[in-house]
């Protein structure tokens, strides 16, 4: 669970689960911040989760992210893809850091990898099309 609101373009874990039910988002993903903090709404973010697996038909709201450096095992692989269709506000207790494993010590090693502010711009520009507001961006590329 995270106890701080994290950056926007941040890259975490959302446990998903308990609570939604499918056709939701139903496990662990790797997860997107999208929203950045904003006044009384503490403990609340809006994530937009990352499939490894490219979509059958690719539409305006999905944005392939390349992994540039590829994140740890389970989550390994050199893209993944932005599904704005499925973004969510959750709270901080379904956040979670990316481990990497233990340092000498023993304790844990945390990941806190962020996508550049463009290709947060470029998933922005998907969210407004999962919301059907297309218009409002040039990013459009298909007809939805």
């Amino acid at each position: 669970m995270l106890k701080f609101h994290p950056a926007r373009g941040t890259l975490l874990l959302c446990a998903y689960e308990p609570g939604f039910v499918a056709p939701e988002m139903v496990k662990r993903r790797v997860v997107v911040v999208m929203s950045p903090r904003l006044r009384r709404r503490d403990g609340l973010c809006t994530v937009i989760p990352l499939s490894q697996t490219a979509p059958s038909e690719v539409c305006d709201f999905h944005v392939r992210v390349p992994m540039e450096p590829e994140l740890p095992d389970p989550w390994a692989g050199a893209e993944k893809w932005a599904k704005a269709d499925m973004m969510a506000t959750v709270g901080f207790h379904r956040l979670h850091l990316i481990g990497d494993g233990r340092k000498e010590g023993g304790q844990r090693k945390y990941l806190t990898p962020r996508l550049s502010e463009e290709k947060v711009k470029e998933i922005e520009c998907a969210m407004l099309c999962a919301l059907g507001l297309g218009s409002l961006t040039n990013h459009a590329r298909f007809t939805t």
